[in-house]
């Protein structure tokens, strides 16, 4: 089994929201906002390749929507799903699978394109099989209030319609994946665990975002059940510190794995760095 770290770009979102209830003058030790308040933040996909599978887990936010959209974001870097991709060695037409840890549009709007023609869309990898869990695939075709404005129907609406949509929780996906479901952010966001040259390692998606939310009450304003995902994150995280698991970061803009400790303050990050220093 290989990994790849694939850079589908960077985006922003206010620095209030992605540290919840922490206190700015705490937060912005750890990352400096800009004069929006906004703060800098990778989205990173997986690439898995195992046997004559490529897995792909997450897709980041695509670029079907309008400039003005794109702007409230301020999209920037160079990074890009498929440039990464091809960086990797690798063509869209070849991915097998792709598995959003959950349906948020700056974790799926990837997975689908718009058409040559510009009206209407298509799938970004027309040969994969698209995979969800059908509790958060319900959860996302009928919004709460809360989450209605990033679970966009162009994201998802394709998927379902080209017939490619399979639910990991009804279907084997094999591979030797373990899927863990966690319920505080969103319902049943999807975390793979793999074994990889003798070491695990999980894909924390927005269970853990970025280096910076390692302690436990820095949880996101976005969770749907913020005391569930500390609940939820604190048991994650004592297994990761005594496992020594490697953690594929979603969000951090600069730092694509790392690994935690249990200190005398709570959880710490232990190292972080290049997925290709730990495995």
């Amino acid at each position: 089994m290989k990994l790849y770290a694939i850079d589908a770009g960077h985006f922003k979102l206010d620095g209030g929201a992605m540290f919840g209830v922490v206190p700015k003058v705490l937060w912005e030790k750890l990352t400096t906002p800009d004069d929006r308040n906004h703060i800098s933040l990778g989205m990173r996909c997986l690439l898995i390749e195992t046997g004559d599978r490529l897995i792909l887990v997450d897709c980041g936010m695509g670029d079907k929507q309008d400039a003005r959209w794109q702007g409230y974001y301020d999209r920037h870097g160079g990074g890009d799903l498929l440039g990464s991709l091809r960086q990797a060695g690798f063509g869209p037409g070849e991915i097998t699978d792709v598995v959003p840890s959950h349906l948020h549009f700056d974790h799926c709007g990837g997975a689908v394109s718009w058409n040559t023609t510009r009206d209407g869309y298509e799938l970004t990898f027309p040969n994969a099989r698209y995979w969800a869990h059908s509790a958060h695939w319900q959860w996302a075709a009928m919004p709460n209030a809360r989450e209605k404005a990033t679970f966009l129907r162009e994201n998802i609406e394709p998927i379902q319609q080209s017939g490619h949509l399979y639910f990991l929780d009804q279907e084997p996906f094999g591979a030797d994946i373990e899927w863990l479901t966690m319920d505080g952010h969103t319902e049943k966001m999807l975390l793979p665990k793999l074994q990889v040259n003798g070491r695990t390692v999980v894909f924390s998606a927005d269970l853990v975002p970025t280096s910076r939310h390692v302690p436990v009450n820095y949880v996101m304003g976005y969770d749907v059940r913020p005391l569930q995902t500390m609940t939820e994150k604190e048991a994650f995280l004592r297994q990761a510190a005594e496992g020594n698991w490697v953690l594929v970061s979603d969000h951090d803009p600069v730092h694509e794995a790392l690994t935690v400790q249990l200190t005398e303050k709570g959880f710490r990050v232990k190292e972080a760095g290049r997925l290709t220093d730990f495995i």
